[in-house]
């Protein structure tokens, strides 16, 4: 996927996404002159990350 698919999955910006893969943080490939991310890559940071549990004010026991 390129980068700017990539910032909309994380939802980042396309500059903070673009700095990402410079820095190493987002892995990806250069062909040619495009950048890929693999999707294997950012599934794998999707699920490094726990979510935090959502509280609901309106629910209350």
């Amino acid at each position: 996927m390129t980068v700017t698919e990539t910032a909309t999955v994380l939802g980042i910006s396309r500059s903070s996404a673009y700095e990402c893969v410079r820095l190493g943080s987002i892995p990806s490939i250069r062909l040619g002159r495009r950048i890929v991310v693999p999707t294997q890559a950012i599934n794998a940071l999707l699920g490094s990350v726990t979510p935090e549990p959502q509280h609901d004010a309106a629910v209350q026991s």
